[in-house]
């Protein structure tokens, strides 16, 4: 098959169905070709070596990789986020129409919406079905994380995620959660198909061990949370779980690697109030963070109570189950039943201290033996479930399908 990818993340940007995608199509042995923007992603910056020109065409391991012009920004100003996201999707709308050899089928990665309304326009005028990655649940997240808090914006956008389902032969989902909402709306079931997100393999691969006394995982019972610490992670929960530990279990230690908005309010607070079971790492890249992850004995995923994480799966997890370690998830829905499934640690209630403390307590009083068969099981539920082996099969299968259909 021709593949045409239209997505406005992609390499060297982080993504999930990057490079690493296209990579894994093309061993299949399928033809890729992607749409994509400038690298500017988190920071709204160009990235070096990159300016925006009309186009720039790149190959990689016999991938072509077409770059189009858009306006970058991921600032807080929501007409700076328009001009991004919109013109993104005209000048990838019109390359998808006039400048690429024509496709079987079109993937496209949502967010945002305005690459699913580009794929429909290029979907109409090639003649070729496309299938849609929904990794963010229009409008719900743009309302919980007030992007957008007028109701009628929020409606016109839900009405532009209607146009777009009925447009794409297939829809993709990353959680059964997900699934269900879009039938509720409207779209028929045997539309929508679940595959799991995977995470990113090559840098989990170098894990070899590390000083654990340079970066202060010593002999302590470690407890690793990695990944951005903003408010919609509910960090201070973690740190109420880590006082109560700091009590019962005084071999408890809590490791907070990476950054965000809420960093350093939670180290002023640790500061403050004495909790000295509790040790930052800065952000670091993914293959030192996979090296941190094995030297844990514990890993924590944490977001707040809210009904929207409920049917989403945090994109650490993927990382945590193929890193093979224990896993205290304290995140409602889907990630919960991931791991239960897995039989790969313990599932709390979010924001709830005690019940997080009690599961670490829990965890820590548990024989090697019985952490390492934990892990175990972790790993084996990632590769047989959420490898990007699993994953780009299946989306193979579902690109022949709607070929045929």
């Amino acid at each position: 098959m021709r593949i045409l990818l239209i997505t406005q993340w992609f390499d060297p940007e982080p993504t999930f169905k990057g490079l690493v995608f296209a990579r894994a199509l093309r061993a299949e042995g399928h033809e890729v070709e992607v749409i994509t923007g400038f690298p500017n992603y988190p920071n709204g910056k160009i990235y070096p070596g990159y300016r925006i020109k009309w186009r720039q065409v790149e190959q990689v391991d016999g991938i072509r990789i077409n770059r189009v012009p858009l306006f970058p920004s991921h600032d807080g100003s929501a007409v700076k986020r328009v001009l991004n996201y919109a013109s993104f999707a005209i000048s990838s709308c019109l390359y998808g129409i006039f400048a690429v050899r024509k496709p079987d089928v079109v993937y496209v990665y949502h967010p945002p919406l305005t690459v699913g309304l580009s794929a429909s326009v290029v979907s109409c005028f090639r003649r070729v079905p496309f299938v849609y990655d929904i990794q963010d649940l229009w409008p719900d997240t743009l309302a919980a994380t007030g992007m957008i808090n007028n109701k009628r914006a929020l409606s016109i956008v839900s009405s532009l995620c209607g146009f777009v389902y009925k447009s794409a032969s297939k829809l993709v989902v990353l959680a059964p959660g997900f699934k269900e909402k879009l039938i509720e709306r409207g779209v028929a079931p045997e539309k929508i198909e679940v595959i799991y997100n995977w995470c990113d393999e090559q840098a989990l691969q170098d894990v070899a061990s590390i000083n654990s006394h340079e970066i202060g995982l010593n002999e302590r019972f470690n407890v690793v949370f990695a990944g951005n610490m903003g408010k919609a992670q509910g960090l201070d929960s973690v740190l109420d779980a880590a006082k109560l530990v700091l009590i019962s279990s005084p071999q408890v230690q809590f490791v907070m690697v990476g950054g965000g908005l809420e960093v350093e309010l939670l180290k002023k607070r640790v500061e403050s109030e004495q909790i000295s079971n509790v040790l930052f790492l800065p952000r670091m890249p993914m293959n030192e963070v996979g090296k941190v992850l094995a030297a844990a004995d514990v890993l924590l995923v944490h977001l707040k109570d809210d009904p929207l994480f409920a049917i989403t799966i945090p994109s650490k997890t993927q990382a945590y189950l193929a890193v093979g370690k224990p896993i205290l998830m304290a995140v409602r829905g889907d990630a919960a039943d991931l791991v239960t499934q897995s039989h790969a640690g313990l599932s709390v209630a979010p924001e709830n201290a005690v019940e997080m403390a009690k599961g670490i307590e829990n965890l820590a009083k548990k024989s090697p033996e019985e952490l390492s068969v934990m892990g175990g099981n972790a790993a084996k539920f990632y590769q047989q479930h959420l490898s990007v082996q699993v994953g780009v099969r299946k989306f193979i299968a579902i690109f022949s399908a709607v070929l045929k259909s």
